[in-house]
């Protein structure tokens, strides 16, 4: 089952509920990155308390790693990782840019070489169907080819060719299947050509999935292309799908992105970012090695009330991390977790009440206001 309700309209930036077999999403939602099955350095039940409803993995780390056979035995992603909420997974497209060492690709599909022990293996649609009908999550995003960033013209027109036959493909094995609780998305791809854009979100659209994803960003070109990316294409998707935008981004894409319709979000920086110490608060960016944390009696945001917010200082904070210690990323992690997701709440009050754009204007206020670090 996936069944979008939208409830409101502010602009074209929209609110409601995404409802599938393991609970109901508000949207627009930011799904925490739990790549092999958890959020890195900190606990599911930890972001449940921070309010995430939707984990996404990536079947293609899993399928190397303990392999979807080994998942499926096990009662599938949701029983093996103890996540019962919504779980959406990502195919192993994005590592067609990403892993380009490790990767051959054809028209059957890309045949890659594991980084974990060296064995090669054909991830083809089909394929990647089969392992995410293993891995049952709630939905699933088909293999597309990422062209890279800069590419040919031709390069470019290729990947959006290929990436719609390779739809087609997965559409027709998926239905084949006769399994419906896995909810298939298609990417509309195209680079930051607007024609491949709208060919790519025409052909992609024309198969009934049951949501859509852009994809292709985030590959090396400036912000302002991706943001004209977003801004071109999101408002043309189909609106009774439900609307994601991969693998991307800050506060400032996000509200960019929401603004223009796009309904789910996930990105690697509340983690990646918190391990390295750095923080996203209210007021902008804090980097908690810097010395002036030094004696800090000051949380991380004092319009947090996450548990690291309510229990540390960021003189404490400093502490851990300059000793090298794990809690440092561990908490800085939580906090930046709580903070996107407080963000997304936050954002789809104002869409409820009609005031997005005077929010966006008010949050931009706040995190340009200087406080935070540079």
């Amino acid at each position: 089952m996936l069944k979008l309700s939208i409830t409101h309209h502010d602009g074209l930036a929209r609110s409601g509920t995404l409802a599938t077999d393991h609970g109901v999403i508000d949207t627009p939602n930011f799904m925490t990155v739990g790549t092999l099955g958890a959020p890195k350095g900190v606990t599911p039940q930890q972001i449940l308390d921070c309010g995430a409803q939707v984990m996404l993995m990536n079947a293609f780390h899993l399928a190397w790693r303990p392999g979807e056979d080994v998942v499926k035995s096990l009662g599938g992603l949701h029983k093996f990782t103890g996540w019962n909420k919504p779980i959406l997974t990502d195919s192993g497209g994005y590592q067609i840019f990403s892993l380009p060492g490790l990767r051959k690709i054809n028209e059957d599909g890309a045949l890659f070489a594991s980084a974990v022990d060296g064995t090669v293996r054909l991830f083809s649609p089909e394929s990647v169907v089969d392992i995410e009908l293993a891995l049952a999550p709630d939905m699933a995003m088909v293999l597309d080819e990422c062209p890279p960033f800069p590419c040919t013209p031709q390069e470019l027109t290729g990947a959006v060719d290929r990436s719609v036959r390779w739809a087609e493909r997965s559409y027709q094995h998926a239905k084949a299947s006769g399994r419906s609780d896995v909810n298939f998305f298609g990417i509309v791809q195209g680079g930051f050509d607007e024609r491949e854009r709208q060919r790519s979100l025409e052909a992609t659209a024309a198969i009934p999935f049951p949501g859509l994803a852009l994809g292709g960003f985030c590959v090396g070109e400036a912000i302002e292309d991706t943001h004209k990316g977003i801004i071109f294409t999101a408002p043309k998707m189909p609106v009774d799908r439900p609307r994601y935008l991969m693998g991307m981004g800050t506060p400032i894409d996000i509200l960019i992105a929401v603004k223009h319709g796009i309904d789910l979000f996930d990105c690697t920086l509340p983690t990646r970012n918190g391990r390295n110490g750095l923080a996203f608060t209210s007021q902008g960016k804090v980097r908690i090695k810097n010395a002036e944390h030094t004696r800090s009696d000051k949380p991380l945001d004092p319009n947090c009330d996450c548990y690291t917010c309510t229990h540390f200082s960021r003189a404490f904070l400093r502490h851990l991390l300059l000793a090298r210690e794990m809690n440092a990323a561990i908490l800085i992690s939580l906090h930046n977790l709580a903070f996107y997701l407080n963000l997304m709440k936050e954002i789809r009050g104002a869409i409820q009440n009609a005031r997005f754009e005077a929010y966006s204007k008010e949050f931009l206020a706040r995190w340009n206001s200087g406080e935070g670090d540079e």
